[in-house]
């Protein structure tokens, strides 16, 4: 039987840039082009799907004044019933006045969460801080993090995380790919199967993408790599993203890449029907072909079993 589908709210104030981002994310438009989307003037419901089994009704919800005044009134059961998530967008750039009215608005909203759905977490993103100085983004992050975090005092609502994000660079990514990774069901076999991936491969790191958006679903590194930057695997799935964009426009697909220089050897191949795999290894005496065979067994093993992801993954683990 397949879960129920997900109702997740993306909300925050007008040309936050909530349409933008998923639009990159979820459509594959190259964030150049976001330039030309207008402004979204009701509810659109976009269904997605992701990881076989992971069924999402993203409610992207326009920002106006007049609409927002709806949703907390005449709509607020409509629209706040039966929420799994709510995704909030800050602009980075509203200071005084208009960062108290944007205060308003988001605690406005999250009490009639808490009301209506109040089992439901929190993600915030204050975005578009490519506007902020380098120098200057770790102070603006901590304040607004703070008068956030007051706002929500005394609400019972669970606010997961708050991120810094820009759709220029990793950061967008790497909010969404927790995002995702909060709602999909047992992410802890994936995590444990990857692991075990990790241990039969002699790899040093694992990295397991979700097939069309190139989100991080779950990674897994040595303990003993004290070089190992999270970070990059952001900036790794957006710029293959970018490549698969480019690939799509002379009507080609990625189906592998290998890299080898000289301290290391990256292998990414498609892996399960919803996942691409990278394999990173720094010992140049393990062949390719190896791991290559490796990959190739358990792609087997997998088209074995009549499941989603999680349960051919968990093949790995011997269960």
């Amino acid at each position: 039987m397949n879960p129920p589908m997900k109702k997740i709210l993306l909300m925050g104030q007008k040309k936050v840039g909530k349409t933008s981002m998923h639009s990159i994310i979820f459509a594959s438009c190259p964030p150049r082009e976001t330039s030309g989307i207008g402004l979204t003037v009701d509810v659109n419901q976009n269904h997605l799907k992701l990881m076989g089994n992971l069924a999402l009704n993203l409610w992207d919800c326009g920002g106006q004044e007049n609409l927002i005044a709806q949703y907390l009134s005449t709509q607020k059961e409509s629209i706040f019933s039966n929420v799994s998530l709510l995704i909030f967008v800050f602009d980075v750039e509203n200071e005084g006045q208009k960062a108290n009215e944007e205060l308003d608005v988001f605690q406005s909203i999250i009490s009639t969460l808490a009301t209506y759905s109040p089992n439901s977490n929190v993600f915030i993103l204050i975005h578009k801080f490519d506007k902020i100085k380098e120098s200057e983004r770790k102070a603006v992050y901590e304040r607004k993090h703070k008068e956030i975090s007051q706002r929500a005092d005394n609400i019972n609502v669970q606010i997961k995380d708050v991120f810094a994000t820009s759709i220029w660079d990793e950061t967008l990514y790497k909010a969404w790919s927790f995002i995702v990774q909060s709602l999909i069901p047992n992410i802890e076999v994936i995590s444990k199967s990857l692991q075990q991936l990790n241990d039969i491969c002699s790899c040093d790191e694992v990295v397991l993408f979700e097939k069309s958006t190139f989100l991080i679903i779950s990674f897994h590194t040595l303990v003993n790599n004290k070089s190992a930057d999270v970070n990059k695997y952001e900036r790794l799935a957006n710029i293959i993203k970018q490549f698969k964009l480019s690939c799509k426009k002379v009507d080609m697909q990625i189906k592998t890449i290998q890299v080898r220089q000289s301290k290391f050897t990256t292998y990414i191949d498609e892996f399960t029907d919803n996942t691409f795999i990278m394999l990173v290894y720094f010992d140049q005496s393990i062949q390719p072909s190896s791991v290559i065979h490796n990959i190739q067994q358990a792609k087997l093993m997998f088209e074995q079993v009549q499941g989603y992801d999680a349960d051919k993954l968990k093949l790995l683990l011997g269960k």
